[in-house]
Formats: structure tokens, C-alpha cells, sequence
């Protein structure tokens, strides 16, 4: 008997040892779960040292941080009958333990699930020129849609994103055009302004120039003496009839005869 008891009892510190260390369970700080004695739900674990009596406890926990999750690419057709490949994020967190345990079997399956669904049914009541501009509003629609249901699981929606929206092929071709030809307005109307401005400052000039008498004759003379100033410039001068007019009324008889006398010609001798 005492030879027994000896052999039992060494068993018995051995797994008296494991069950104890079983029981002592450390749940890390980003974490939170529930206690299950018997299978029926006992209280909520924080974060720390917990002890649970195995075989009649059951520790439950679940992450508390933020998760995302990646919605694939779908394609969906929006309310103006074109089809777009739309994808987008979702970033949620456990906000009540107990529910997001008890109330369903994989929060996180269920979350991008859902918002899968509320992503085609939102796009699929818009425009795709809604869609490309308000892509932060639409995000914000799909979010409280998926919010108001996910709260009965103890899961918040901190935010949906939508990442990328793809056009087919020829309505990128179309969109191309409809930019180009958007440029080419701008450029248009641009440069008609600038043409419109010029001739304003020309025709102000050209009355600045009417009012003076030599304004014109000293436009012109500018005019030769920048372009000489390049020997290799071949000039054509075209007189104004203002000038040949002016020529006409001057008197150049006297400086003729005085440019004609010779000092060596022989003249009359005076006696």
C-alpha cells in the first residue's frame, strides 16, 4: 500500500502542476474575451493575469484593434447603365466582446460580406459622374449603411474606402477626347483673349499717333533703325505719301546753288 501511494503521489504533483499552470491564463492588452463555465456565458476578461478552473471554464478572446479588411474587385453596374470595377477597404473593431463572440460566428467574414453588398447596392443608385467626384461622400454612405448593421454584432466601422474605380475601355477613350477637347477650348479662348487684347493696345497706339503731327514719321524711322541694325537684312523702304508731300513743299533751289559753286572756276575780272 505505502509502495501505492508512493507511486501515485509523484503522478498526482505532476499533474496537480499542469492543471495549474492551465489555469492561469494571460490575456495581452489588445485583447479582451468572455468566460464560459459549462458553456453558458459567465462575465467578460480584461487584459492581465485570469484564472479559470479547466475542464469547466472556456476562455474565449477576440483582438480589439483595428482590422481591415479588403473588398475584391466587383463589377457594378451604376444607375446610368455603365459598368465600373469598383474595390475598397474596410477598417472595423470589436467594440462589444460579448456580442462579437456570442452573436456571430465570424464577425469578420460577416463585416466584408456585408459591405460588399452595401457597396453595389449604393453605387448602383448613383451616376458614374457622382461617382468619380463624390467618391468621399459615397464612402460615408456605405460606411453608415454597414454601420447600423454591424452594431448589433458589438463591431464598429471606423471607415470605408473606396480605392480604385476602373472604366471600360471605351468609355476611357471617350473621357480622353472629352478632356482633350476641353483643353483645346481653354487654349482657344486664351488665345482669342490675348488677340483681343493686342489689337485694343494697337488701335490705342495707332490713335496716339494719329494725334501727333511727326508721330507717325518717328514710328517709321525707329522702325529702319532696328531693322539695320542686322547687316544681312535686306531693306525695302516704302516712303509714306505724308513724306513725299512734306518733300514737295520744301525749297531746295537755294541749297543746290550753293552746294554748285566752285572757288577754283574762273570768274569775271574786275578792272
Amino acid at each position: 500500500m505505502l509502495e501505492l501511494a508512493c507511486g501515485v503521489l509523484p503522478f498526482a504533483a505532476v499533474l496537480g502542476f499542469f492543471v495549474l499552470v492551465s489555469a492561469v491564463k494571460i490575456v495581452p492588452q489588445y485583447k479582451e474575451g468572455v468566460l464560459l463555465t459549462f458553456g453558458k456565458y459567465t462575465k467578460d476578461i480584461k487584459p492581465g493575469l485570469n484564472i479559470i478552473v479547466p475542464i469547466m471554464h472556456t476562455l474565449i478572446t477576440v483582438d480589439k484593434r483595428i482590422t481591415t479588411v479588403d473588398i475584391p474587385k466587383q463589377e457594378v453596374m451604376t444607375r446610368d447603365n455603365v459598368p465600373v470595377a469598383v474595390n475598397a477597404v474596410v477598417y472595423f473593431r470589436v467594440q462589444k466582446t460579448k456580442d462579437a463572440i456570442l452573436e456571430i460566428q465570424n464577425y469578420t467574414y460577416a463585416v466584408a460580406q456585408y459591405a460588399q453588398t452595401a457597396l453595389r447596392d449604393v453605387i448602383g443608385g448613383i451616376s458614374l459622374d457622382t461617382l468619380l467626384v463624390e467618391r468621399e461622400s459615397i464612402s460615408k454612405d456605405i460606411k453608415e449603411l454597414v454601420d447600423r448593421e454591424t452594431d448589433k454584432w458589438g463591431v464598429d466601422i471606423t471607415a470605408i474606402k473606396i480605392q480604385d474605380v476602373e472604366l471600360p475601355l471605351d468609355m476611357k477613350r471617350a473621357m480622353a477626347r472629352q478632356a482633350e477637347a476641353e483643353r483645346e477650348k481653354r487654349a482657344t479662348i486664351i488665345l482669342s483673349g490675348g488677340e483681343l487684347e493686342a489689337s485694343e493696345n494697337l488701335k490705342k497706339a495707332a490713335e496716339n499717333l494719329s494725334r501727333s503731327s511727326g508721330g507717325m514719321h518717328l514710328r517709321t524711322l525707329q522702325t529702319l533703325a532696328d531693322v539695320s541694325a542686322d547687316q544681312s537684312n535686306t531693306i525695302v523702304f516704302v516712303t509714306p505719301i505724308e513724306v513725299l508731300r512734306a518733300i514737295e513743299g520744301m525749297d531746295f533751289s537755294a541749297f543746290m546753288r550753293g552746294k554748285g559753286k566752285n572757288p577754283n572756276a574762273p570768274g569775271k575780272k574786275t578792272s
